[in-house]
C-alpha cells in the first residue's frame, strides 16, 4: 500500500501516517521527492481499510500496490531512482556508466595495466573477481583478500570505484573495505540469506538476473534488499539460458525497458557474459546502450588468450577503447552520455 501525502503536509502529519503503520505491525518506508512524500506500507495489507488512512490530515490518496514486489516498483516511487557510487559517480541519472576489467584478478601487474587502460578509454568502475564462483571445483577459485588489495590500489590510482562480486555473508567483513559496489552473481539471485545480510548495509549492491529467472523473480530478490533498508540497488541483466547453444546465454535486451517500466531502479547490462563470445560483446554493447542501459559491465584484458577465466569474452583494450567512442555516439543520440 502507497500513502501519497499532499505537498503541503506537514512534518507532524507524516509521522502520524507512519505511526499508524506501525501500530497495524507493517513496516513502512518513506521516500521525500522534490515537493512531495510517500509513504509505503509493507506487509500483509489485505485486511487494512485503505480509508482509515485516507482520512488522516495531509494525506493526499491510497494506493493498493497489485505487483508482489513493493518497494522496486514504480508504484511505490514513481521517479528513478539514481545510486551514488563514491564521490562523483551515479548510476540511473543522465550518464551511462561504464564498468570494465578482467573476469579475475590475477596479480599486481595484470590489474594495474587494465585498470590503467579502461580508466584511459572512461570507464568509471573497475571490475574485478577476487572470490570466484566457479562450476568446477578444479577452476581457479580466485585471490581473495590480497585480490581486493590489489584492485584497490590500481583503482585509486587510476581514479576509479571498485565493483567485486561476493558469493556469501561471511564475506561481507572482508570485502566492505575494498569495494564500492557488492555484486551479486546470476548463481546467488535467489540465495536469499546473502540478500537478508546485504539489505541491511549501508552499501550499493549490483544483482544480476539468474540463468533462468523471470523479471518478476529479479525484481522479487531486489525487494529482499529493499525491505531490509538497502536503497542503492543496481539491477544487471546478464543473459538468460535458453535452447540456443551457440553463445553462452541469450542476451535479453529487451528486459532493460521492461524493467525500467516496472521499476525505478537502475538497469545495467553485461554484454560479456550475455554472449560469451568477444566479437559479439561489442555489438550487443551498443544495442544495450542504444534500448538505455544505464550502465555496462564488460570483461577487458590485456591478455586475454592467458586469462584464467573468461579469456574467449573478454576485450582486449584497444577494442574497449573503440568500443567507448562508439557508445558515446550512441549515448549522445539519445540524450546521455558517457562523460561528465
Amino acid at each position: 500500500m502507497v500513502i501519497s501525502m499532499r505537498h503541503d503536509a506537514t512534518e507532524e502529519q507524516i509521522q502520524a501516517v507512519i505511526e499508524k503503520i506501525q501500530s497495524l505491525n507493517l513496516d513502512s518506508h518513506r521516500s521525500t521527492g522534490m515537493n512531495y512524500t510517500v509513504i509505503g506500507a509493507v506487509g500483509d495489507t489485505a485486511a487494512i481499510d485503505q480509508r482509515d488512512f485516507e482520512i488522516l490530515d495531509g494525506v493526499g490518496e491510497v494506493v493498493r500496490i497489485s505487483a508482489p514486489y513493493k518497494m522496486a516498483s514504480r508504484q511505490f516511487q514513481p521517479f528513478d531512482s539514481v545510486i551514488k557510487v563514491g564521490n562523483d559517480i551515479e548510476i540511473g541519472g543522465r550518464q551511462v556508466v561504464v564498468m570494465a576489467g578482467p573476469c579475475a584478478v590475477e596479480g599486481k601487474d595484470q590489474i594495474e595495466q587494465i585498470a590503467a587502460r579502461v580508466a584511459g578509454s572512461g570507464a568509471k568502475i573497475l571490475r574485478g573477481g577476487a572470490f570466484k564462483p566457479r562450476t568446477s571445483p578444479y577452476s581457479f577459485q580466485g585471490m581473495g583478500e590480497e585480490g581486493l588489495q590489489l584492485m584497490r590500489t590500481a583503482a585509486d590510482k587510476h581514479g576509479l570505484a571498485v565493483i567485486s562480486e561476493i558469493m556469501d555473508a561471511s564475506q561481507i567483513e572482508v570485502m566492505l573495505p575494498y569495494v564500492d559496489i557488492l555484486q551479486v552473481g546470476a548463481r546467488n539471485m535467489q540465495n536469499f540469506t546473502l540478500l537478508r545480510a546485504l539489505g541491511v548495509l549501508d552499501k550499493p549492491v549490483l544483482l544480476k538476473r539468474g540463468l533462468s529467472a523471470t523479471i518478476e523473480e529479479l525484481l522479487m530478490s531486489a525487494e529482499y534488499l529493499l525491505s531490509g533498508g538497502n536503497k542503492s540497488v543496481i539491477l544487471c541483466e546478464r543473459g538468460i539460458r535458453t535452447f540456443e547453444t551457440y553463445t553462452r546465454n541469450t542476451m535479453d535486451i529487451c528486459a532493460i525497458p521492461v524493467v525500467q517500466k516496472l521499476s525505478h531502479l537502475p538497469m545495467v547490462a553485461d554484454p560479456s557474459h550475455g554472449t560469451g563470445i568477444r566479437d559479439k560483446v561489442l555489438p550487443m554493447a551498443r544495442a544495450a546502450t542504444a534500448a538505455g542501459a544505464d550502465g555496462l559491465i564488460i570483461e577487458v584484458h590485456h591478455q586475454p588468450d592467458k586469462a584464467v577465466s573468461d579469456g574467449a569474452q573478454s576485450l582486449y583494450p584497444d577494442q574497449f577503447g573503440k568500443l567507448m567512442k562508439e557508445l558515446e555516439i550512441i549515448a549522445r543520440a539519445i540524450g546521455r552520455t558517457l562523460g561528465e
